[in-house]
C-alpha cells in the first residue's frame, strides 16, 4: 500500500517504537522517527535489517528529547499522524518524580507541538499499570473505564508516571487539544521476539528466571502481548476513525503465572534455563516481605491484582485478532535473550 501520509514515531531505538517503524515501512508509509541522539540512527536501522528491510528510503531521522522543546516542531512538520511510543529514561532515584515530572512534561510537550503542527491524531503508548493495578476484585472484569490510583500501595515509579502522563494527555485534549485526536493503548506485559537489545520492562521478570537469581518464584498472575500485538494495534489505532478518544487494553486471551513460566522454559528451553527455579514462594511470604522490602511490595500488589481484563474494545472497535499464544510470546523473548546476549 503506498500513501503519501508522513507518521512520526517518537523512541524509533526502544522495542515497541522499533516495531511501530517497521510495520508502518512494510505499509508503505513514510516515516520519521525520533532519537535522543542521532549516533542511535545505527540501532533503529540494524534493527530494521533484522525485521526485513535493508534499505528503508522512506525513514528520516529527527534528534529529539522529551525533556526539551528544541526540534519538536521541525520533527512534526508535515506529519499526518503521531505514535508516541517513547518514555522518559527509566531513572534509579529515591525521588520518583525524576521519572513521573519528565513523563508529564514530556506527554504535554509533544501534544502541544502535534496540535501547533495540524497532526490529525495522536496514538499514545500507555500501559497496563495505568489503569489494571487498583482493581482487587477478582470477580470483576478490568475495562478501559478502569483507572490505577497513583497512590496505590506498591506503585512503582515507572508505572505511577504512566497513569499521571495518560491523564494529564486526556486533560490537554479536553481543554487544549483543538481538532487533535487522541487514541491510547494500554499494554500488559510486553513479550516476544526483539529487533535489538531494547526490551519492555517484562523482559526483566524473565532475566530474574533465567539468571537464577529468583530463588524461589512468587504465584503472580500476568497477562501477556506480543510486542508485534502491541504495534499492530498502534497503527489500527492511527486508521480507524471510531478510535479516536477511546482507550485499548492490548492484552492475549488468558492468563499465565510465574510457576507456569518457569516450567515453560524448563520444559522448552533446556539449552538456556539450567539456573531456572520451580520452588514456589508461598503468598503469605510475599506480603510478609512486602512489609520490609520494596520489590516485596511490588511483588504483593502484583498478586492482588484482578487479571481478568476485556479485550473487547480492541477487538471490536479496531477489528483486532492477537497473532499468537501467550507461550509462544514468552519463549520468543527468553530466545531473543539468548541471542542478544542479556541473559
Amino acid at each position: 500500500m503506498a500513501t503519501s501520509e508522513l507518521i512520526l514515531v517518537t523512541g524509533g531505538t526502544g522495542a515497541v517504537g522499533s516495531y511501530c517503524v517497521l510495520q508502518l515501512l512494510q505499509k508503505g508509509y513514510a516515516v520519521r522517527t525520533t532519537v535522543r541522539n542521532l549516533s542511535k540512527k545505527a540501532a533503529v536501522l540494524a534493527m530494521l535489517h533484522r525485521g526485513g528491510i535493508a534499505s528503508p528510503a522512506n525513514l528520516s531521522f529527527v534528534e529529539a528529547d522529551l525533556g526539551s522543546d528544541a526540534n519538536w516542531d521541525k520533527a512534526l512538520q508535515g506529519c499526518t499522524y503521531l505514535l508516541h511510543v517513547a518514555s522518559p529514561t527509566t531513572i534509579e532515584s529515591a525521588d520518583e518524580n525524576d521519572m513521573i515530572r519528565p513523563a508529564v512534561d514530556g506527554v504535554l510537550r509533544v501534544l502541544k507541538a502535534a496540535r501547533q503542527a495540524g497532526v490529525k491524531r495522536v496514538v499514545l503508548t500507555s500501559s497496563f499499570g495505568a489503569l489494571g493495578f487498583s482493581n482487587h476484585d477478582r470477580n470483576s472484569v478490568t475495562t478501559e473505564a478502569n483507572w490505577t490510583d497513583p497512590n496505590e500501595k506498591g506503585l512503582s515509579a515507572y508505572e505511577k508516571s504512566k497513569v499521571l502522563a495518560e491523564r494529564a494527555a486526556w486533560e490537554f485534549i479536553k481543554n487544549e487539544g483543538g481538532q487533535l485526536e487522541l487514541a491510547v493503548i494500554n499494554p500488559v506485559a510486553i513479550f516476544g521476539p526483539l529487533l535489538g537489545r531494547s526490551a519492555s520492562p517484562s523482559f526483566g521478570l524473565l532475566k530474574s528466571l533465567l539468571s537464577g537469581s529468583m530463588k524461589a518464584v512468587p504465584n503472580i498472575v500476568l497477562n501477556t502481548i506480543d510486542i508485534r500485538d502491541v504495534a499492530d494495534l498502534h497503527i489500527r489505532a492511527m486508521l480507524t476513525p471510531a478510535a479516536a478518544g477511546h482507550r485499548f487494553i492490548a492484552s492475549t486471551d488468558g492468563e499465565i503465572s510465574l510457576p507456569e513460566i518457569a516450567h515453560l522454559l524448563k520444559s522448552n528451553l533446556s539449552a538456556i534455563s539450567g539456573k531456572v527455579s520451580l520452588r514456589k514462594l508461598p503468598d503469605f511470604a510475599v506480603r510478609l516481605g512486602a512489609l520490609f522490602n520494596t520489590q516485596a511490595k511490588r511483588g504483593a500488589l502484583f498478586i492482588k491484582v484482578n487479571r481478568r481484563v476485556s479485550t473487547a474494545n480492541a477487538k471490536n472497535i479496531l477489528g483486532w485478532i492477537p497473532i499468537g499464544t501467550k507461550e509462544d510470546a514468552v519463549l520468543a523473548s527468553a530466545q531473543s535473550m539468548q541471542e542478544f546476549n542479556m541473559i
